[in-house]
């Protein structure tokens, strides 16, 4: 008697996982495909040039942050520039700047400059 509870008891809680388990696989699947545009990841694109290299996230013609960091690992001013988005100067070896916005412009720029001079500019197309 005792084993013919115990394997009814084994049988209710297995059906219960399997029926929990296909609702909660559907939820899922239901999530991904009504998922909007920007809960998938970003594309990430990137130059280099012989000093510095340019990197930015962005969705299509929205970009998230846009990365400027030297080649060889020296400081200088660093700074980008996107449509009518220019950066502040940063002495540094490496800076991300976070956008936020969309824009028409296609190329993402960073620029180099040490002692007074620029150095270098790179772009990369969106």
């Amino acid at each position: 008697m005792r084993n013919l509870r115990d394997l009814r008891n084994g049988v209710a809680r297995h059906a219960v996982r399997r029926v929990a388990t296909t609702v909660a696989g559907a939820v899922l699947v239901g999530m991904a495909v009504t998922a909007p545009a920007s809960a998938r990841p970003a594309e990430v694109d990137g130059r280099c040039g012989t000093y510095i290299c340019v990197y930015t996230a962005h969705h299509n013609r929205f970009v998230q942050d846009i990365t400027v960091e030297t080649r060889d690992g020296l400081s200088g001013q660093l700074r980008s520039y996107w449509g009518d988005f220019r950066s502040s100067r940063v002495n540094a070896s490496r800076h991300r700047w976070a956008v936020g916005a969309e824009k028409s412009a296609p190329l993402v720029c960073g620029a180099l400059v040490r002692g007074g001079r620029q150095i270098e500019e790179v772009c990369v197309t969106i």
